[in-house]
């Protein structure tokens, strides 16, 4: 491990968010986040996009100039006669034609959900299970003029990633086998879902070769065609961070069903990533194992025999690849010693850089001082890069839940809130943020509210400066 001492080239990344009492760290050159992924411009908003307005609809409160359209929303009667599902999570957005663009939404959905996902056998993998994808069709005014289901039958659909041939890859986030919640087979696996040819998503066929686990999120190297998956695994031992070489690389819609190795990550001396609180940090030498048995036979993914212990994480979620250093970036949620992980954060990002082979912190929400306040920013899940620079990250911690941003000198500011906050204790998640993207002309960002669900288009003045 070595951690660099060079002077920060951004102002602290929490200069207001720790006068706010949030306790934040950032590595030492924080360049790599705002310069990721092509951008229409190279920074983000000066000082952010000012305070936010209460709306008078008690839904979303977004800064002034910004206004906001509901897409879609839970228990909504489609034309087909049936309801839209539950459990909004993560979602992946592709241009269409005229402007207009098309959102593939995973739905959480386990067999308690309040509207389960309801497919035609044709699009349908189990007919026991409640989870699945809608596809929402958003023309160049958002206007939501179709929507329907494009998989079924899948399970807790959380999030994925989407690929360079444009399909999106939806994860379930289950261990679960057949015979277990009524399922008549396994779960846990990843299936690709085409968002412009319906036809195509009949006979679902989930990526058997990448592994059955408890999967989050994916992203994709497309040079290489390498996959990189996360495990959000909450239960001892510790998640993954996998990488599957596909025999089939860069091949297009149904490549991946050509199999291919699953590999799980190992750094010498590291099997925690909690343990690692000073953002900067960089680990060189990482190694990839073969995972020996990646349908998880007898026992799951990350509790296998690797002869060395791979190192792993607690709620490994967002994961996302940054197309100009062409490095992978992935999301530690938090980590409660009480849960598992040795050390506690309220959030990490990391980087792996596959030509370096090197892992290194790039962000970190350290835990606030015994007797203090809890922070104000806490738990960041699904993560994406602003067209105009910066993160844009969704809260899926404690208390209100927000979209985060940060400006182009670093700071973190608050972009929305939610305040439909409706949960039950039956579904504690209600005030989850997921799945945000933008289009691909960088005027509107899409969102979804866990639950109840609510899919928002935002638009307004993304250029403004001071």
């Amino acid at each position: 491990m070595s951690v660099e001492q060079n002077p920060l080239s951004r102002r602290q990344f929490v200069a207001r968010a720790a006068a706010a009492g949030v306790a934040v760290s950032v590595a030492g050159s924080v360049e790599a986040l705002y310069t990721a992924q092509p951008a229409l411009g190279t920074s983000g908003p000066k000082i952010g996009y000012g305070p936010l307005i209460e709306d008078p609809n008690g839904m979303l409160d977004l800064p002034h100039g910004f206004s906001y359209k509901v897409l879609s929303r839970e228990g909504t009667v489609r034309p087909d006669g049936l309801k839209i599902p539950s459990r909004f999570d993560g979602m992946g957005t592709f241009p269409d034609r005229d402007g207009g663009n098309r959102l593939v939404r995973n739905h959480e959905c386990s067999p308690t959900a309040t509207i389960k996902v309801v497919a035609p056998p044709e699009r349908t993998y189990d007919p026991a299970a409640a989870g699945g994808t809608s596809t929402v069709v958003v023309n160049g005014d958002n206007q939501a003029t179709e929507e329907y289901v494009s998989l079924g039958g899948s399970a807790i659909n959380c999030s994925g990633g989407i690929t360079p041939w444009r399909t999106w890859l939806t994860c379930e986030e289950t261990e679960d086998k057949a015979g277990t919640r009524g399922y008549t087979k396994d779960h846990g696996f990843i299936f690709e879902v085409d968002p412009y040819d319906d036809r195509r998503n009949a006979n679902p066929v989930p990526l058997t070769a990448m592994g059955r686990f408890q999967h989050e999120a994916v992203a994709i190297d497309p040079a290489t065609g390498i996959v990189y998956e996360t495990e959000d695994a909450f239960v001892a031992p510790l998640g993954g961070f996998y990488r599957f070489l596909p025999n089939r690389p860069r091949g297009g819609w149904g490549s991946l069903r050509a199999g291919g190795e699953l590999q799980a990550m190992y750094i010498p001396d590291l099997p925690d990533l909690s343990v690692v609180q000073e953002a900067g940090a960089e680990f060189h030498g990482v190694q990839w194992i073969k995972v020996p048995d990646p349908l998880a036979t007898t026992q799951s993914v990350r509790a296998q025999d690797y002869g060395k212990p791979i190192t792993g994480g607690y709620k490994l979620e967002g994961c996302w690849w940054g197309a100009l250093d062409r490095c992978v970036y992935f999301v530690s949620s938090f980590a409660r010693t009480e849960l598992g992980p040795k050390v506690d954060h309220d959030g990490q990002v990391w980087r792996y850089d596959p030509r370096k082979g090197t892992l290194r912190l790039m962000v970190i929400f350290t835990r606030p001082t015994p007797g203090s306040d809890d922070p104000e920013f806490d738990a960041p899940d699904n993560i994406t890069m602003s067209p105009y620079g910066g993160l844009m990250m969704c809260e899926d911690g404690l208390g209100e839940q927000h979209i985060l941003g940060t400006t182009e000198d670093g700071e973190v500011f608050k972009f929305a809130r939610n305040r439909v906050n409706t949960g039950t204790p039956e579904d504690p998640a209600y005030g989850e943020l997921a799945g945000a993207g933008f289009s691909a002309d960088g005027r509107t960002m899409f969102f979804n509210v866990y639950s109840p669900g609510i899919t928002y288009a935002i638009t307004g003045p993304w250029r403004r400066r001071r």
